[in-house]
Parts: C-alpha cells; sequence; structure tokens
C-alpha cells in the first residue's frame, strides 16, 4: 500500500489548539472499509520511518492514532511502535467477539492505547477503563444537557473522550467547555470568525528588516549590527548554529562565524521560521505546525528535481501560504512588505512557477485529496517518494517546533 497509495494525516488538537497527536490513514474513497492487509501496511510503514532504531521515537511527545480491525491486533508490526505514543481506533461493536475483546485488554496492558468508536458510552458505564484509553464522542449541538452530564461521568474515570466531527469555531469552544479532551479535523484550516488582525510585533519587524538585508545580500557586518541590537534573536542564532544537527565540533560564539557558517540562504530559511513563532497574536499553534510541515514536506518534494538552493525556497513559499495567519495581516500586506523571488510570488498567489506544483502537493497531502496523485504525477514523484518525504517532514517539525 505505501508503494501505490498515500498518506493522510489529520491533528489531533487539545482545547488549546496544540497537536497532540495525529490520525494516519491512506488515502480512501468516503465509505470504503480499509482491509486488513492496507491497515497492517500502515502501523509497518509508519513505525519503519519514524521510530529509528538508534534515535528512537522521532515524533518526540507526539501521539499516532491508526484504524485497527481485529485480524490485525497482533500483528508483529505493532511491536515496532511505542505503546505509549500508539492509538489503535477500533469499532466498538467488534468488541462483542471475545476473541477481540481478549486481544484488546491484551493490548491495554501492554500500554497501547485503545479508541473505541460508535461507542454507547451510557451503556459501558464503568466497563470502559478496562477496554479503552480514548472513546469517540460526537456532539451534535442538541440537548447539550444531557451531553453534558455524560461527558461529566467519563471524566471522572481515566478515558479521555476524541470529538468527531468538530466542524465549526462555535462547536470547538462548545466542546472544549464541556472538557471534552481532543478533536480530530482539519478546523485550523478555517480562519476564525471576529479574530481581530493586530500586525507585526517589535521582534518581526526586526526580523523581517533582516530578511529584506539578507535578500539584498548586505555584507555580514550590517547584519551583525542589526542582531546584536536584540539579544535574544543573537541568542537563539548562535543556540541554533551550535545544535547537533550543525556538528561543529567546538562552540560559535561570534555572530560574524554563525553568519559565515550558516550561508545567506539557511539564515533566511531560519528568519522565516523565526518569523513565523515569533508571532503574539493568538493563533493556534497548530497553525504554526502545519506551516513547518508544509514547508518542510515541499522542499523535500522538490529537492531532488531542483536541487538544494531551489528547495530551500520551497520551504520559504511553504511557510509564507500560512504567514497571512501566523502574523494575523492579509497576504496583500505580507507580500507588500518583503521582497520575495517572482518565483515564490507565483507560488502563493498562483500556486504556479517551478515551486507552486510542491506547495500543492504538500497542501493535498494534508487533506483526503484526489488530487495528490495527479501532482504527483506531474511531477515524477511515487506514492512511496511523497509518502517517506512526509512523515520525514513530520519527524523534522517536532525539533524546530517542540
Amino acid at each position: 500500500m505505501h508503494q501505490t497509495h498515500f498518506l493522510v494525516r489529520e491533528p489531533l488538537l487539545d482545547p488549546q489548539q496544540r497537536v497532540v497527536g495525529y490520525e494516519l490513514t491512506w488515502q480512501h474513497n468516503a465509505g470504503d472499509a480499509p482491509t486488513q492487509a492496507a491497515l497492517e501496511d500502515l502501523v509497518g510503514f509508519v513505525a519503519g520511518q519514524v521510530n529509528d532504531p538508534e534515535r528512537g521515537w522521532l515524533l518526540r511527545d507526539k501521539t499516532l492514532f491508526l484504524e485497527a480491525v481485529p485480524a490485525m491486533l497482533s500483528t508483529d508490526a505493532l511491536y515496532n511502535l511505542p505503546p505509549q505514543h500508539t492509538v489503535l481506533s477500533i469499532a466498538t461493536r467488534e468488541l462483542a467477539n471475545p476473541d477481540t475483546l481478549a486481544a484488546v485488554r491484551a493490548l491495554r496492558a501492554g500500554d497501547v492505547g485503545i479508541l473505541l468508536r460508535n461507542c454507547d458510552i451510557a451503556r459501558a458505564g464503568n466497563r470502559l477503563p478496562s477496554i479503552c484509553s480514548y472513546v469517540e464522542v460526537r456532539f451534535s449541538g442538541a440537548d447539550v444537557a444531557s451531553q453534558a452530564r455524560t461527558y461529566a461521568a467519563l471524566k471522572q474515570s481515566t478515558v479521555r473522550m476524541v470529538g468527531r466531527p468538530v466542524t465549526t469555531w462555535a462547536d470547538f469552544d462548545a466542546c472544549a467547555a464541556l472538557g471534552i479532551d481532543a478533536f480530530v479535523g482539519k478546523l485550523h484550516l478555517t480562519p476564525r470568525p471576529g479574530l481581530e488582525m493586530k500586525g507585526m510585533n517589535p521582534a518581526q519587524t526586526m526580523i523581517l528588516q533582516l530578511m529584506q538585508m539578507v535578500s539584498a545580500n548586505a555584507d555580514v557586518p550590517k547584519l551583525e549590527s542589526v542582531l546584536k541590537r536584540d539579544a535574544a534573536l543573537s541568542y537563539k542564532l548562535l543556540r541554533y548554529i551550535n545544535s547537533a544537527g550543525f556538528g561543529m565540533g567546538r562552540e560559535i560564539q561570534s555572530l560574524k562565524q554563525a553568519i559565515g557558517l550558516l550561508g545567506y540562504q539557511p539564515l533566511y530559511r531560519w528568519l522565516t521560521l523565526l518569523l513565523a513563532t515569533a508571532s503574539t497574536t493568538g493563533f493556534s499553534p497548530v497553525l504554526l505546525e502545519t506551516a513547518v510541515v508544509r514547508g518542510r514536506l515541499a522542499e523535500l518534494l522538490g529537492v531532488t528535481a531542483l536541487g538544494k538552493v531551489e528547495a530551500e525556497n520551497i520551504f520559504v513559499a511553504g511557510m509564507f501560504s500560512l504567514l497571512d495567519r501566523l502574523l494575523g495581516v492579509p497576504m496583500k500586506e505580507v507580500l507588500a512588505t518583503i521582497q520575495l523571488s517572482d518565483e515564490v510570488v507565483k507560488a502563493l498567489l498562483e500556486r504556479g512557477g517551478r515551486y507552486g506544483p510542491y506547495l500543492a502537493l504538500a497542501e493535498a497531502c494534508e487533506l483526503n485529496s484526489t488530487l495528490v496523485a495527479s501532482l504527483a504525477a506531474s511531477l515524477n514523484l511515487t506514492p512511496l517518494d511523497v509518502n517517506k518525504a512526509h512523515l520525514s517532514a513530520l519527524a523534522w517539525t517536532q525539533n524546530v517546533t517542540g
């Protein structure tokens, strides 16, 4: 399956809109039930990509939610995923089979998470904590008082509630008030109504000035003088260049050295990331994580065909594709504030030019979209290419935003 189908991811958000995990599935038509072979392949492929034999779990504190059917509950691939970061989602009706119920209990005893779908919470009563760690709830907006009583009773147990579908911000707020622990869906891609645009803060203004100077190939001493005006920014750059990923072997203490070692294109890319993380507009944390995954995925998709330098430009385009919402200003204002290359602007406005198709493909991977296959084919990318890049981007993002 991982060589013929494309991965789809959906974030699970807590009430503060932080990403607590991801639900991963193969792209499928609505109503199609996945086969045992497809689900086992998903578990095996994901485990091979995000649980490194030497570095361990690459997704840090994130939990993966994967659909399961009874026949796969004992698959060997499950042993290659850390149980504390793995949740298997199974239909409640399957537990009517004593063998399935025994297998579920055994997984729970081994600390693997179980999410029950279509569960009658009132009927299940006190049995739930011994069977599952999560239960799916569906907020209807009707008879809220009755739902509130049910949820309040469940809150007294160890079972956490996952809301689905939560399609409006009003429902999200209602569910959060009722104590639901996590939410599945793509609501974060929909702007919250009435969110005030606040513009850029002083830190972002300085970062933007540096980005413009880098674009104009300003001398290193000039960049150094601007950086020195902001101790926090200087500290972040030195911490970044001294991180394990660079493997310098000696500590870099000079801003001039840091700029010289990093280079202008990587410095610009780092500043783009910093510009987003410096936001104080009250954007949701999931939005930042989505922007970073999108940028990194688009970069990885383009690096083979276009080369490292061009791919770093694609990363910038991916980050900027959500920068209007991260900064709290309209996209036209963002583009008017900073000079970007024609190719990046084409990608942002039309998904055109050399970079646009890679950005469009990265966006389509966030949805169960039929566009993924056609976009990948047009770029001579196989499902395996896209799937490996997708999980690699997800893992890379945890180290950047964590």
